[in-house]
């Protein structure tokens, strides 16, 4: 096998936030595979195949990328953000474990700034804490779990940053979610709504929970909930370095 395949992360949306190992990898590849309007972000050149696919068709894409790789295309499955954090990665070693055939590839995996990171830099320092990730897509997980999850971030007090919040599909998900922070006496956490961050029609916003709407999300929103100490300081909001 002479193919190789990588696994990389464009960032939050500003070119200026692709790594350099990204850049090289993409300028160096034959075929871009990823879902549409990712692989849309790279621009067409003579020898480069695009592939792109539909939303739902990670385990599809995962295997038409080990595929060409196997025939020798230097490939390059691309996501937004980081293609570890709710992308790409695991699909692709999910597809890998099915096919033994292929596991002797070279696969790297390339990271990339998330979009939780990118939010809270624009923020100050919510995430200086202990913190933790959870996607409210019940595409792939039980509503139960997302419940759950939750409840239980709540409790340890965890700053929480919420990806896939709200969709045209999901419009009663994050209502559900924001009642449950606020029944698990969150309410006077601040919540920071931070939509197409580092792209020109970019909005953060930072509200109590007390005060948070479903509204105020979509899917290209990622929504960071403060632990019990986060403050503002000036028109920055950040997470104590210490806590009891």
């Amino acid at each position: 096998m002479t193919g190789r395949l990588t696994i990389a992360g464009l960032g939050p949306g500003d070119e200026a936030l692709v790594t350099p190992e990204v850049r090289a990898a993409v300028a160096a590849a034959t075929d871009i595979i990823g879902y549409a309007p990712y692989v849309a972000l790279i621009a067409p050149r003579e020898g480069l195949t695009l592939h792109p696919s539909d939303n739902r068709m990670e385990l599809q894409r995962a295997s038409e990328a080990l595929r060409l790789a196997s025939e020798g295309r230097n490939v390059v499955v691309v996501s937004s953000g980081d293609p570890g954090v709710f992308a790409m990665a695991s699909a692709v070693f999910e597809a890998l474990e099915q096919a033994p055939q292929w596991q002797q590839l070279p696969i790297r995996v390339l990271p990339g700034v998330t979009a939780m990171l990118a939010a809270a830099a624009r923020a100050g320092a919510p995430l200086g804490h202990d913190f933790c990730a959870i996607n409210l897509s019940d595409n792939l997980k039980s509503w139960t779990t997302i419940e759950k999850r939750l409840r239980l971030a709540a409790d340890a007090d965890f700053a929480i940053a919420m990806y896939n919040p709200r969709s045209a599909n999901r419009l009663e998900g994050f209502g559900r979610a924001l009642a449950l922070l606020k029944e698990a006496g969150c309410g006077e956490r601040l919540v920071i709504f931070a939509r197409a961050v580092s792209r020109p029609d970019e909005r953060v916003e930072t509200v109590k929970l007390s005060e948070a709407m479903p509204e105020m999300a979509d899917m290209r929103t990622v929504v960071i909930v403060g632990n019990s100490t986060t403050r503002r300081v000036g028109r920055w909001i950040y997470a104590l370095r210490y806590a009891e």
